[in-house]
């Protein structure tokens, strides 16, 4: 038998979620064969993959018309859609969250990004989605910014797996750690117990990449210098890689310090790096470029389709993750000592991240209130609508 690359970085301690959802994936079977064939471990979501979802199928028109005739407002709709799938994707993964104890088989939703820079908003967001989808193998989404570390904290304090967001920066990530540690520090000096909380941090690659790179190959156009050019062009595509790499170090060092020690004896878990955006977003690199670099143990990739696909039919599946460590570090400082500020970068790139999750969620808020009014419309038409 031919070996499922797939499978083989679970092997070697990478769980593998898939980031896409829609209706027809989990109704005709295809998750539970992803599942059963491919040991997918988990499921991503957000605005932007439920927006095309739901306004691009008629998978949801007779939970649509249900809701549509009930009167409910748009958002009251979409997350009805939503969360029937999520439930329905933690179902089908609930056998694998039996399996690891509780250590993988999880479906994430986002909380409104439209609440990114409110964290009282976030707060009260993630308590009504996580008792909404009432599934212990959920985790409920929250942005990595500012007004979101206290509203992580505060969740994991409560008992809520969180799937923390658009982390971008390194100093995001350590935030991130610190929130997560306090929360179950929190939890733990009430006499609660933390041995069943999961919680992943969510740091994005590939658009580091497209935005440094658009940086570097201004400057390489702009230089007179041959040397100067070489010099830059060996930074094209290796920043992403060496951001995410640093990351891993700063994770090895926090869950493997005393603090940590002390709430792992309790039964606490280790938030896991979760490394998203792994497509390519550049031809001129490999479709599996980003996988392939990031494989590691106590890490997660989360892979829409295509990268799925490519990386079970020619993906190298090896331990990959500390490979060249100091040529890394030394790409960073690099990038720094020719002009390009990294927390500049990260910082555009989360702006740019929250917009591009908020402006789906608005217009799929609009396409399902065409879609209620269209389905009234007729129903008034023909006589039948409800009182």
């Amino acid at each position: 038998m031919s070996t499922n690359n797939l499978v083989e970085l679970t092997r070697l301690g990478q769980s593998i979620w898939y980031d896409n959802i829609e209706r027809g994936l989990l109704t005709s079977g295809e998750l539970k064969r992803l599942i059963n064939e491919d040991e997918l471990r988990g499921v991503t979501s957000n605005p932007a993959i439920f927006e095309k979802a739901i306004s691009g199928s008629d998978d949801y028109l007779d939970q649509l018309t249900e809701l549509a005739e009930q009167n409910r407002s748009a958002n009251e709709i979409y997350e009805a859609l939503a969360v029937r799938d999520i439930q329905m994707a933690a179902d089908l993964l609930a056998p694998v969250y039996g399996r690891t104890e509780g250590a993988d088989g999880f479906v994430s939703l986002e909380c409104s990004p439209l609440l990114a820079r409110d964290t009282e908003g976030t707060i009260e967001e993630a308590r009504r989605l996580w008792s909404m989808v009432s599934r212990r193998n959920v985790m409920i989404k929250i942005p990595g910014t500012p007004e979101g570390m206290p509203a992580i904290e505060q969740a994991i304090t409560e008992g809520i797996n969180i799937n923390i967001t658009l982390l971008f920066s390194l100093d995001s990530y350590r935030q991130t750690i610190e929130a997560y540690t306090r929360g179950l520090e929190r939890r733990s000096a009430e006499g609660k117990p933390i041995d069943r909380i999961a919680s992943v941090a969510s740091f994005f690659v590939s658009r580091i990449d497209t935005a440094v790179d658009k940086l570097l190959e201004e400057r390489i156009a702009a230089s007179a210098s041959e040397e100067e050019k070489s010099q830059l062009q060996r930074l094209l595509g290796r920043i992403a890689i060496a951001n995410a790499k640093m990351a891993y170090q700063i994770f090895k060092e926090a869950f493997g310090g005393a603090r940590f020690a002390a709430l792992k004896e309790k039964g606490a878990r280790v938030q896991r790096p979760l490394w998203a955006s792994t497509s390519t977003k550049n031809p001129a690199y490999r479709d599996v470029y980003y996988v392939e670099a990031l494989i590691g143990p106590d890490t997660v990739d989360t892979l829409p389709p295509a990268t799925l696909e490519a990386f079970r039919d020619h993906g190298q599946a090896r331990v990959s993750i500390e490979d060249d460590l100091d040529q890394e570090r030394g790409y960073l400082f690099e990038l720094e000592g020719a002009g390009i500020s990294l927390d500049e970068v990260t910082r555009q790139v989360l702006d740019e991240g929250l917009e591009k999750f908020s402006e789906p969620f608005e217009k799929l808020l609009a396409a399902t209130a065409a879609r209620r009014d269209e389905i009234l419309g007729r129903e008034r038409a023909s006589g039948t609508a409800t009182d």
